[in-house]
């Protein structure tokens, strides 16, 4: 167990804070083992889908925390196999295993150091399944994780799981949770799952409205709603793993939310509940596309603050316009919505993706899945909001020219981006163009336009008025 002090039986975390790993945690555990209907003998089983950095850290996590409890609690990962290693990647693999002298000597006592040996030199290729087994993530090559327990074949992995551990891109949510529909034909118990995703798509009919990554797993598992909640917040995932401060809320029924809070917090990962489980996980898929734009602009003017700041007055803005038009009390996601706009923009890789196009190292022809980083959520968050405020059966009366707009012509940097990174009408250059705008509004108008309430739309979100 990483950072375990195996005589006091307690976790010394980076930031000095001490966590008693025998009584608290396995409180924890029982707590809601019983909450589940657990039987003694019969452990919990926790099962992460999807091992992007993200879903890897978190499963990681709860290992460390919980894994030596075995007779209570089984912690898994799955993730597809056959994703080869590339040679570039396996020599600086190797590079950081011999630069972490516990991780060299955990793979030497596993006797799997060889392998990678062999991977630097072109001798054998190694697999993102087999290194994670070993606690590497192949999105996140730089923070060693604790060794996970992997399993390839996900009918083995889900089917008696209890909760789930959604680390999937939003747009693999569906595929995947529809096949472990099958596999649950059969299930008794009904499962909790918890989402990480922060993604989101556009649904225009029969009322044009978001769909969420726990509203897919809901339709593709017929899983209550209740039982599906959503986890988020400002942090980014390796940082976490090594021990420095953050705090997340998770999101859903009250019934699950409570104690899935208590057993999910740790002294340097602070988790708090909500009720409002789909704002919040819109505001997450929000946030990344305005990350984009800020990696372009930041790009284009050689880091410029002022420039970064004008984009940044222009672009809150913007999202503080569309959550006046998706809930009914955004003023009380203000603060969540900007400290995760803030941690995405200072480490996210929606904006190193935006400065990396910008910069020429990436390309819009290459996709939004990246090599090292995963998916760019941002990219499809783009479109759909675009498309979603682009109903003129949501139209909005604009301020001065007195006729009624759809509201995404009072968003010129989501109409920018969209009209770069998706139908690629204009060059990378524009976002600048679209800032220097002498007609474009002061940003304060638009935040007076959206205080006045009139804009409310429930529908958006699947709500009745």
């Amino acid at each position: 167990m990483v950072g375990t002090t195996e005589a006091t039986g307690q976790n010394v975390h980076a930031n000095g804070l001490i966590q008693n790993s025998n009584g608290s945690l396995e409180e924890k555990l029982d707590e809601l083992r019983h909450l589940m209907g657990k039987a003694e003998g019969d452990p919990l089983r926790i099962v992460g889908v999807g091992a992007g950095a993200w879903g890897s850290v978190f499963t990681a996590l709860l290992q460390d925390s919980y894994g030596h409890l075995r007779d209570k609690v089984l912690i898994r990962i799955w993730r597809r196999p056959g994703r080869a290693v590339d040679r570039a990647t396996a020599e600086h693999l190797f590079e950081v295993i011999n630069s972490r002298e516990d991780v060299l000597r955990r793979l030497i006592r596993r006797c799997a150091y060889l392998k990678y040996v062999e991977a630097r030199l072109g001798d054998r290729t190694l697999y993102a399944d087999e290194i994670l087994k070993d606690g590497f993530c192949l999105n996140m090559i730089d923070t060693p994780l604790c060794p996970l327990k992997v399993v390839a074949n996900l009918q083995e992995a889900v089917w008696d799981a209890d909760i789930v551990i959604n680390g999937l891109p939003s747009t693999e949510t569906r595929q995947v949770f529809e096949e472990i529909r099958r596999y649950w034909q059969e299930r008794i118990t009904v499962p909790v799952i918890i989402s990480l995703a922060k993604g989101v798509e556009a649904e225009l009919g029969p009322q044009p409205r978001i769909l969420t990554p726990t509203q897919m797993i809901n339709r593709a598992t017929g899983i209550p709603i209740e039982n599906i909640l959503y986890l988020g917040g400002p942090n980014i995932a390796s940082e976490i793993y090594n021990k420095e401060y953050a705090n997340a809320r998770i999101c859903g029924a009250e019934k699950w939310r409570k104690p899935l809070a208590k057993f999910l917090r740790q002294p340097h990962f602070i988790v708090w509940d909500n009720g409002d489980l789909v704002t919040h996980e819109v505001m997450g898929g929000l946030k990344n596309v305005y990350a984009i734009g800020a990696g372009m602009v930041a790009a284009l003017t050689n880091e410029s603050a002022t420039s970064k700041s004008v984009y940044f007055a222009h672009c809150t803005s913007e999202m503080i316009f569309i959550t006046h038009l998706l809930a009914e009390e955004p003023e009380k996601l203000a603060g969540p919505l900007l400290a995760d706009t803030y941690v995405t923009l200072l480490k996210g890789r929606n904006a190193w993706y935006g400065q990396q196009l910008a910069k020429g190292a990436l390309s819009l022809e290459m996709g939004d899945s990246i090599k090292g980083k995963g998916m760019i959520q941002g990219v499809s968050a783009v479109k759909a909001f675009y498309e979603l405020l682009s109903q003129f059966s949501l139209s909005v009366l604009h301020p001065e020219e007195n006729k009624h707009v759809a509201p995404v012509e009072l968003c010129p940097i989501l109409r920018m981006l969209y009209k770069i990174l998706i139908t690629r009408e204009f060059p990378l250059q524009a976002i600048l163009e679209a800032l220097r705008d002498e007609t474009m509004y002061d940003p304060k108008d638009r935040i007076e336009i959206a205080q006045t309430h009139v804009f409310y739309r429930p529908s958006l979100l699947g709500q009745q008025p």
